[in-house]
């Protein structure tokens, strides 16, 4: 996402979600100042910039159906709605600070040097949380087969030089699903 889409974005979250639950009585959480409440906003429109209008219509009346505060007159913390966003919507993976800076990291650089990156794109995607040395190898061991499977088509490869259309399709979208992981991790937009 460029500067300009990144704006159009932020404006669309304003004008579809935060305008429409102000109109409808939603305060400021109690916890925060004015400008603490602002810089929350903002912060929500910047991280919600990736979404459609017919998403951040559906946020929207989620958000209003289940707001803050002991009077329930309150804007739930932005966490809480960038969570129902992720479900409703989830980021792509050009969107999400997390997975660029893992694939940027040294966990995804050696997932891309041995292969595995599409299977921690995956899991990227599914828990939205830093993997740690546990997760890493979780993943790594259930890459297992598709890493021999690539290394078998790529020996057949050599061996004979092409592969029915099942096994090179196959290839193909692991090539193309590893290049998209290395994009992310140069900071590309996928």
């Amino acid at each position: 996402m460029n500067s300009e889409e990144q704006a159009q974005g932020e404006k669309r979250v304003m004008r579809l979600l935060v305008e429409p639950l102000k109109l409808r009585g939603l305060a400021k959480p109690a916890a925060l100042t004015v400008a603490g409440f602002e810089d929350m906003v903002h912060d929500m429109c910047a991280r919600l910039a990736y979404m459609t209008e017919a998403s951040l219509m559906a946020l929207e009346e989620q958000v209003a159906a289940n707001p803050g505060g002991k009077d329930r007159d309150r804007f739930p913390i932005a966490n809480l709605i960038l969570s129902w966003a992720a479900d409703i919507q989830p980021p792509g993976d050009g969107a999400s600070p997390l997975i660029r800076a893992v694939f940027a990291h040294a966990c995804g650089q050696t997932a891309l040097a041995e292969g595995w990156a599409p299977e921690l794109l995956a899991e990227l995607r599914r828990t939205r949380r830093w993997p740690g040395s546990w997760a890493l190898k979780t993943v790594r061991d259930a890459a297992g087969g598709a890493l021999r499977r690539m290394h078998d088509l790529d020996a057949r490869l050599a061996r004979e030089g092409e592969l029915p259309p099942p096994d090179r399709d196959w290839r193909d979208q692991r090539i193309a699903a590893i290049q998209r992981c290395r994009e992310i991790g140069e900071g590309q937009p996928t």
